[in-house]
């Protein structure tokens, strides 16, 4: 399986990975993206099975992604992994077809919560 990690910031991307590497999805193909737009050319590009996205990067916005995503008729899993959260923001991730909306900081207990029943 193939799981892309947007996040404007390389430290947390590199959080990511190694959280999911210890919550057990490792060995999945990991690829990375650095802001909206290389997350949503990615996304088409890679077909990935999962993305798992900020919400507030430069170029557009991960619900920005995911909408124009689905726009496009693209339904891979995608969700949230960041720092802010309102209701109003995961509402609108809900509206717009995530499936998850993890607030960060994260453990990779949470991970496997959320990523077992998408991954298998």
């Amino acid at each position: 399986m193939k799981i892309l990690i947007a996040d404007d910031s390389r430290v947390m991307r590199q959080i990511v990975v190694r959280t999911l590497r210890q919550a057990g999805f490792g060995d999945h193909d990991l690829i990375e993206a650095a802001n909206g737009q290389e997350a949503f050319d990615l996304a088409k590009s890679e077909q990935p099975d999962l993305v798992i996205s900020d919400w507030n990067m430069p170029e557009m916005t991960g619900v920005e992604v995911l909408r124009k995503l689905r726009a496009a008729g693209n339904d891979v899993k995608f969700g949230f992994v960041t720092s802010e959260s309102t209701p109003e923001m995961k509402e609108q991730a809900e509206a717009a077809g995530a499936l998850f909306f993890i607030v960060k900081p994260f453990s990779a207990e949470r991970f496997d919560e959320v990523f077992a029943p998408i991954l298998g």
